[in-house]
């Protein structure tokens, strides 16, 4: 309060505060804790403590600028000309901020705070935070990434995909999304046709569009991306094999060497995101289309955000050398990297082992979750259009043909439930309408059968 006080200017430099038995007695406190106020306060030069008179406030003390802000009463820039590339107005995924509020949650994507590892996280953070950690902590790392954290990825994470790869093919990316706009970017122009699934992730779909490249949308089926659809002038093919992106589909095996096949004769490059294959709870995941990649065509794009949280923002991209280099020189220009002690951070979470604890703390809820999400969809009757045969964290449902799920999921809202319609994944959203997404990673086990209940109910009526 004191330190907001002399930063606003309502404390003047020289003047004298109450003595700390006089603001204990205002304020109902301590009298110690007004004593260790202002000793952190005299430490931080905010105050300055005279013997016998008290504490006045610091002449060293932060003093306030000193302005007259113009108010703009008319704005007469034509912004419709002045803006010259619009990025606003795309299909996007609209998630309330105070999700948690509502009683049934079944939105993707969102920590379950009961499932996450509050305290070994924080020793973590502490930790990255500490003086050993000073440089992680403090440096600019310019185009470079914590150390640490990549040898992890190089020695622990990717293994496990069947992936090998030296530091200089591995690149720190804040979350999915950008290592994906980083991808766009660095491969894509006007004269190039990226295909991608539909439907597929709405922000992948508008990093495509601002690229201006051709698009080439491909209905999925139940076995994802069909390699027969891709059209043959295509230059980038990007897929989300594990779990497809809505539907949750897992691409085979043979369907998995199709798609190298085909690249291969089209000379075109692949970019797979493999999120969410640490869901893979019912059988182990397949191999990653990098593992079988034998041209050096397939830039994986991984992601810790999925796993953990979302608002940590970490993911990674893997590739050859000549496009990590060019990927990495475009983060470097735009936000040089991404925060040290985050990475550092990440990087003792994981090395630790609380990352794989925290996998299988959340696979074996996902698993009871899912299977009390089966036999509800079952006994009310709703129709699943798709789900992943080897585990994940929704289920990708159609309502009749008659509804339109926007409409559906503003009613339910008002019951408390929280549903995601599925206009936004698809290309043309007008035809799919009866689409919608259920998550299970955000609701508590006992209120999914009563959750499906009032679903199927405002569907009747």
């Amino acid at each position: 309060m004191i330190a907001h006080g002399i930063l606003s200017g309502r404390f003047d430099a020289g003047e004298k505060l109450p003595s700390t038995r006089k603001l204990a007695h205002h304020l109902g406190i301590s009298r110690i804790t007004v004593t260790l106020a202002y000793t952190e306060l005299v430490a931080s030069d905010y105050l300055t403590a005279r013997d016998r008179s008290g504490y006045f406030v610091s002449t060293n003390a932060p003093v306030p600028p000193i302005y007259n802000p113009q108010q703009t009463t008319n704005d007469v820039v034509d912004w419709s000309r002045a803006i010259g590339q619009k990025f606003s107005g795309g299909q996007v995924l609209n998630k309330p901020a105070d999700w948690a509020q509502f009683r049934y949650p079944f939105i993707y994507g969102q920590t379950d705070p009961k499932l996450f590892d509050h305290a070994n996280w924080r020793q973590c953070a502490i930790q990255a935070l500490g003086q050993r950690n000073f440089t992680a902590l403090t440096s600019d790392y310019y185009d470079q990434d914590d150390p640490q954290l990549i040898e992890f990825i190089q020695r622990n994470t990717l293994p496990r995909r069947g992936i090998t790869a030296n530091a200089n093919q591995i690149l720190i990316t804040l979350g999915a999304q950008n290592a994906l706009w980083l991808t766009a970017q660095v491969l894509l122009t006007q004269r190039r046709t990226a295909a991608f699934e539909d439907p597929c992730y709405p922000a992948l779909r508008e990093v495509l569009t601002q690229s201006r490249c051709h698009m080439a949308p491909v209905r999925v089926d139940r076995d994802g991306l069909p390699t027969d659809a891709i059209p043959p002038n295509t230059d980038v093919i990007f897929t989300t094999p594990s779990h497809q992106c809505p539907t949750t589909a897992t691409m085979p095996m043979e369907r998995r060497q199709e798609l190298l096949d085909k690249a291969h004769n089209l000379d075109a490059l692949i970019v797979e995101d493999d999120y969410e294959f640490e869901m893979s709870f019912l059988e182990p995941p397949s191999p990653a289309l990098k593992s079988m990649d034998v041209d050096g065509r397939v830039i994986y794009v991984g992601s810790f955000s999925k796993s953990l949280f979302p608002g940590m923002r970490l993911g990674y991209l893997v590739g050859s050398e000549p496009f990590v280099r060019e990927a990495r020189a475009l983060r470097t220009s735009v936000l040089r990297h991404p925060p040290g002690h985050i990475q550092r951070t990440a990087a003792y979470f994981l090395s630790m082992g609380h990352y794989d604890a925290q996998i299988r703390k959340m696979s074996a809820a996902m698993h009871t979750r899912r299977e009390e999400m089966q036999t509800a969809i079952t006994t009310y009757g709703l129709e699943i259009a798709g789900q992943g045969a080897f585990g994940g964290s929704s289920y990708w449902m159609r309502a009749p043909a008659r509804i339109d799920t926007r409409t559906l999921a503003s009613k339910l809202k008002t019951n408390g439930v929280l549903i995601e319609p599925g206009h936004a994944f698809f290309t043309n959203p007008e035809d799919t309408r009866s689409y919608y997404r259920l998550g299970y990673s955000s609701i508590q086990t006992d209120r999914i059968n009563p959750g499906i209940a009032l679903i199927a109910e405002q569907i009747r009526s």
